[in-house]
Parts: C-alpha cells; structure tokens; sequence
C-alpha cells in the first residue's frame, strides 16, 4: 500500500479515482490499526484478569483515536478495574 501510494504520490497527474483509491486505503489502514490497538487493549486485560463489561468492551472496539487507545493500552497494563482504564467505574 505505502509502495503503491509512492509511486502515485510521484505523478502530478493522478486521476480521481486514484486519488480516492488512496484516501479509502488509508481510511481502510487506519481503522486496521484502531482495531489491532483496541485488541492489544482487551488481551491485555483479559491477561490481568480484569473483567471488561459489554459497554466498555464496545466503547474501547469503537475508538479511532490511536492516541486515546495508545493512553488506555498504557493504563491497562498497571490497572487493577477498567475504570483504572476508562476512567469509569468497574
């Protein structure tokens, strides 16, 4: 993906339709990386034995923001709740 959008990112004349192929992969490669980061969250406290109810295991698989999931993976590796983690209550 990165190769391909170099070599488009070299030509001053792309198209439309590459210039829209290469915001949805990197649409697509952000929201990859959320989700990759919110799992990174969720195992990491499921490997502390931390119980993580529905709405905030929803809430921490919703959130785009890397570095809002960045804070929390960093939290839930010295929390003892999820609100440690979320700041809500457990």
């Amino acid at each position: 993906m990165l190769d391909f959008e170099n070599q488009l990112g070299q030509r001053p004349d792309r198209t439309d339709d590459e210039k829209e192929f290469i915001v949805a992969m990197q649409r697509s490669w952000e929201d990859a990386r959320a989700e990759a980061r919110a799992k990174d969250v969720l195992t990491v406290l499921r490997v502390r034995g931390i119980a993580v109810p529905d709405g905030a295991r929803q809430r921490i698989q919703s959130q785009r923001d890397p570095e809002q999931l960045e804070r929390w993976l960093e939290k839930a590796i010295v929390a003892t709740s999820i609100g440690d983690v979320i700041d809500e209550p457990s």
